[in-house]
């Protein structure tokens, strides 16, 4: 692979993803995005980057990389992994992933998981705590896998083959519903039925 096909820059709905290869070390990757951004001559300028996928960086390797994005490049990063991820996993043990799981692989971890980046068809996550997803969840979720009934599944854009919380079993209908909401949703446990509503609803 080519250095300057490590790091990947996609257009979606939402804004743009920078997907980073998780061979590609912070000095490279921050390399390689500056002198994308800055060869194209202002395309980038003030474009909103709604998540950087980057399993070879540390944590605070990932915050450096989006303080040069945001102040040195002229780039807005979106607020939604910020929020989702403090609203929803303020408390008890959390794993963190920032990059996209493909078909095959499988997170397992006995408190939250947040995913930042998609979780494609195939993959699979189970977590005793809850699952937040900054991006689109379209694999298996397993949410209160210990058989916490309190825990919940929240995803930007929520189309998993399987749901589960506890012990209660999802399978959302194979046709997609025209009027879904372009916001994140929740996914929990009412009256021993897992209901899915925008994230804005839930009191």
């Amino acid at each position: 692979m080519l250095e300057t096909e490590k790091v990947e820059f996609k257009g979606t709905k939402n804004g743009l993803v920078i997907n980073i290869g998780n061979d590609c070390d912070y000095k490279t990757a921050r390399e390689l995005i500056g002198s994308k951004v800055k060869g194209a001559n202002g395309f980038f300028d003030g474009a909103r980057i709604y998540a950087i996928n980057c399993g070879g960086v540390d944590d605070v390797e990932y915050i450096m990389l989006k303080e040069y994005i945001e102040s040195e490049l002229g780039m807005q990063i979106a607020e939604e992994e910020r929020q989702l991820a403090i609203e929803y996993v303020s408390s008890g043990d959390t794993k963190f992933i920032r990059s996209t799981l493909r078909s095959g692989k499988r997170v397992e971890f006995s408190g939250n998981i947040v995913i930042i980046g998609d979780v494609n068809p195939g993959a699979h996550i189970v977590a005793d705590g809850n699952v937040v997803v900054i991006g689109a969840l379209r694999g298996v979720v397993h949410a209160g896998a210990g058989g916490n009934r309190e825990a919940f599944v929240v995803a930007n854009n929520l189309e998993p083959m399987q749901l589960r919380i506890a012990e209660s079993i999802a399978i959302p209908p194979e046709e997609e519903h025209e009027d879904k909401p372009d916001i994140p949703e929740i996914a929990f446990i009412k009256e021993n039925y897992i209901i899915i509503e925008p994230c804005l609803n839930r009191k």
